[in-house]
């Protein structure tokens, strides 16, 4: 039985790790890529000698490719993930889907009706010790829940200019780290309550964001109320933590409470831990190689034979909270 034929659009330093993953699965075959930089391309033909360097995402559409992996500045996604589906090719995208909830609802409406899978790539779910917490409170082992504490601070902040221009980005840290927080608290907990009670402060420099101007933030705080569920989030970019990151998302319930921190700063290796008063059991440690997971899920699903999974609706309610933590700022 052959292999799906996919291509790599955007093939930088996370398009080739995805890239790497999918293939170590032995799952699907690299057909084409394309990047419109030459020292991307280098690499990624180490990777997949086979595979055919294309001008463009059309050009790799014409090949009638079974699925398309979309690494490329987040302004693009939206649009290329329609093209690729409505073209009938499955895709695997980059977070954020879209800028707004309007354009995530539109790739998701996309593949519903090419019926073809869609995945973004929310890798933190994949962590070892994500997945332990996540089933803890799912058992009901915390008892009724009634706060999460999420926090990612990136003390580098992106490389890349477009991530600070809001047209092409669609905002700053809380839409390239907060995403992944609240995700998180919406897949662990499997909640279906609407988020209620949303408030918000955008910093940027030190200072307020001005809602009609071109800066994005690199400071972000936000609470909200899940049900009965009190939810406070903060991410930044560039902050003076001490670090290269300080990275946990914690839940606290009325029989205990459980934890995922990273290590030192990393942004790789965690631990997880349960807590029942002062005492606290350690659930997993590093090293936990966790970072393509995702990617290397879909491609085996792909290559199982998988069509839309109605578990994409949940990408909307993500991108719409945060469209209303970007107004309530």
């Amino acid at each position: 039985m052959s292999k799906p034929r996919v291509g790599f659009l955007g093939v930088g330093w996370i398009g080739r790790h995805r890239m790497a993953a999918m293939l170590a699965t032995g799952a699907v075959e690299a057909a084409a890529i394309c990047d419109p930089s030459p020292e991307m391309i280098a690499p990624a033909q180490e990777l997949a000698p086979e595979a055919a360097v294309m001008p463009s995402l059309d050009a790799m559409l014409g090949e009638g490719l079974d699925g398309i992996v979309i690494a490329s500045p987040s302004a693009l996604h939206a649009a290329q993930s329609i093209r690729a589906l409505e073209a009938g090719a499955a895709v695997f995208c980059q977070k954020p889907l879209g800028r707004s909830a309007a354009e995530v609802r539109s790739v998701v409406a996309a593949a519903r009706a090419a019926d073809r899978l869609l995945g973004v790539d929310m890798s933190y779910r994949f962590a070892a010790g994500m997945r332990r917490i996540a089933t803890l409170i799912r058992e009901g082992a915390l008892g009724r829940l009634f706060a999460i504490d999420l926090v990612f601070h990136n003390a580098y902040g992106p490389d890349k200019p477009w991530f600070y221009d809001r047209a092409q980005s669609g905002g700053g840290c809380l839409m390239d780290l907060g995403v992944h927080l609240i995700d998180l608290a919406f897949w662990a907990t499997g909640t279906s309550d609407e988020p209620s009670d949303v408030h918000a402060t955008l910093l940027n420099g030190g200072g307020r964001v001005e809602p009609a101007g071109d800066a994005v933030e690199d400071f972000a705080l936000a609470s909200f109320r899940l049900g009965d569920v009190a939810v406070r989030l903060a991410c930044s970019w560039r902050l003076h933590a001490g670090r290269d990151a300080e990275i946990s998302v914690a839940f606290y319930g009325t029989d205990g409470g459980a934890a995922l921190r990273n290590v030192g700063g990393s942004f790789y290796d965690f631990t997880a831990e349960q807590f029942s008063g002062t005492q606290a059991t350690t659930l997993c440690s590093p090293p936990d190689d966790w970072g393509g997971r995702a990617a290397a899920d879909w491609g085996e699903r792909l290559a199982g034979g998988s069509r839309f999974d109605p578990m994409a609706e949940e990408l909307i309610r993500s991108a719409a909270l945060i469209d209303r933590i970007y107004a309530a700022a």
